[in-house]
């Protein structure tokens, strides 16, 4: 009860309240005084509100969320694109902070720093051998603009430490993770967030692959989680012609709000396979509904998320704030995105592993889908409410690969750190062997030896060989290989580049552009 009071006094305060509110607020009121004058322990307000707040919310819907100030700026980075520090990207390997990648433009690429470079020292500190976690290592990083952190440096071929002054400065978080030409008509393009700068950098990407001769363009927005509604909006007017609802949302105390695609498209002629699997959700699904409902290109892939739930933030005095759910989201025909959450928190919670049980991600027929909530497309196809979108084409989630051996080298992180062992030991030869990511992709092989190496590696960290495991899986593992050895070598968009090819519903995209399928769904090209 204690946990709630603090809550419901802070927002019905900041609600037009009617007199029966008014009273609301006085019991409470009273109650929390109560609290501090007599009761039994000394009672720590502040954590009491803070727990409130969340017990409230919990029990409103599962995307009302409430932000403590300490963890706000944190929170928004993703969506904001940008945050301030070093400019790098690292991992810990062995109980070393090793620099993976410099972020192009950022102070430490400004500075020199270099992938294989090893973190000795902080502002005088050492930091190489003592535990250090990814957390402590941001913090000791990040800090406001203009701001200095000394660093000393391992190299290799240096005899001593290398020191770096460095200043910090706003660092661009990029939701375009990969973009390339998959094959001389066909490009793709892979949109991890929709954050500030998501539509800029999908023109960019675009513009590029445009200038490639590219006719035919894949979407893929599998496990992209969402973010800000308007940039969802924009993108979506990237491949619709004017005057076309997009989306519209509507809650209790919101009153409808429509948002239409204007004239100004780079992509409203040409094929367009959408991918999205079980993780888009949100902005991916306003996105992929949008297209689905104007037939205007392929969603391809597995059911989404469902979460059309909009949240709007709120401040609350002491600087924190509350994004409380205000309405919904529905798509063109009018089908409402949110997945039920009338079950409870723990059934929402487990919808995804429930699917597995279910058997949906793996059997399109598994699905049951209630007529009450059928709709139909701009070309009278029918497609259904009732939470996440239904691809048009489903591909099951792929068990071939899967064994316990596999699933065990990725929790122990043996694959990542292997491939980045090798590539940091190995990358001048392999820069100077391998130009381009093209030519590694076509010339480099994960051969016996290196399979191997990485079995004995794998052993050290408690994984022991299995012959079943590696007969299962052993192709996924040379591919996973491959492709992370590629994103330490190149950039992040290389294991992309890689991974897709071993990725089912990438290869089905590329199938559909090439055969009958656009035509047989009644799917606009032009």
């Amino acid at each position: 009860m204690f946990k709630k009071v603090g809550l419901v006094l802070l927002l019905l305060a900041y609600c037009r309240s009617t007199s029966a509110q008014n009273i609301e607020i006085q019991k409470l009121g009273a109650l929390l005084q109560m609290i501090d004058y007599y009761y039994v322990d000394t009672v720590n307000k502040t954590k009491l509100v803070d727990d409130g707040i969340r017990a409230i919310l919990k029990d409103c819907d599962p995307h009302s969320q409430y932000i403590p100030v300490s963890e706000l700026k944190e929170m928004n980075e993703p969506l904001v694109g940008k945050f301030e520090g070093v400019g790098i990207q690292f991992n810990i390997l062995e109980d070393t902070i090793m620099v993976t990648q410099t972020i192009a433009g950022g102070p430490s690429e400004k500075l020199g720093i270099r992938p294989g470079d090893r973190i000795v020292n902080i502002d005088g500190k050492k930091v190489a051998g003592v535990k250090i976690t990814n957390k402590d290592v941001i913090s000791k990083l990040r800090g406001d603009k203009g701001t200095k952190v000394k660093v000393d440096m391992y190299r290799r071929g240096e005899a001593e430490l290398l020191t770096f002054d460095i200043t910090r400065d706003k660092i661009p978080l990029f939701s375009v993770d990969a973009s390339y030409k998959i094959e001389p008509d066909i490009g793709y393009i892979k949109i991890s967030r929709f954050a500030d700068n998501t539509v800029e950098e999908f023109k960019e990407a675009l513009a590029k692959l445009k200038s490639q001769g590219v006719k035919s363009l894949i979407l893929d927005l599998t496990s992209n989680g969402g973010g800000y509604l308007n940039r969802a909006h924009q993108l979506a007017d990237e491949f619709l012609s004017d005057g076309k609802r997009i989306v519209y949302t509507e809650g209790r105390s919101q009153s409808r709000e429509d948002y239409f695609s204007t004239a100004a498209g780079g992509w409203e002629k040409g094929k367009l396979v959408v991918m999205i699997n079980e993780y888009s959700a949100s902005a991916s699904e306003i996105v992929s509904g949008a297209i689905q409902d104007w037939d205007r290109g392929l969603i391809v892939g597995r059911r989404s998320f469902g979460k059309g739930l909009v949240q709007k933030p709120y401040s609350l005095p002491d600087g924190s704030a509350v994004r409380l759910t205000v309405a919904r989201y529905y798509t063109p025909s009018g089908r409402c995105i949110q997945k039920s959450y009338q079950e409870g928190d723990e059934e929402y919670s487990d919808d995804i592993s429930n699917r597995f049980k279910h058997g949906e991600l793996y059997h399109a027929d598994s699905i049951k889908f209630n007529d009450s909530l059928k709709y139909t497309t701009n070309a009278k196809r029918v497609v259904y409410g009732g939470g996440g979108i239904m691809p048009d084409v489903f591909v099951p989630l792929d068990t071939m690969f899967s064994s316990k051996y596999y699933s065990d080298l990725i929790r122990k992180a043996a694959l990542s750190e292997f491939a980045l062992t090798y590539a940091d030991n190995n990358r001048s030869k392999l820069k100077s062997a391998y130009t381009t990511v093209e030519n590694f992709k076509k010339s480099f092989n994960v051969d016996d030896k290196m399979m191997n190496d990485f079995i004995a590696y794998a052993e050290k960290k408690e994984v022991k060989k299995d012959e079943e495991g590696l007969k299962r899986s052993g192709a996924m593992i040379k591919s996973q290989i491959k492709a992370l050895i590629a994103r330490d070598i190149f950039n992040f968009g290389a294991y992309f580049y890689i991974i897709n090819d071993s990725d089912d519903t990438f290869n089905k995209a590329v199938e559909s552009i090439k055969d009958n399928t656009f035509s047989k769904m009644k799917i606009a090209v032009k």
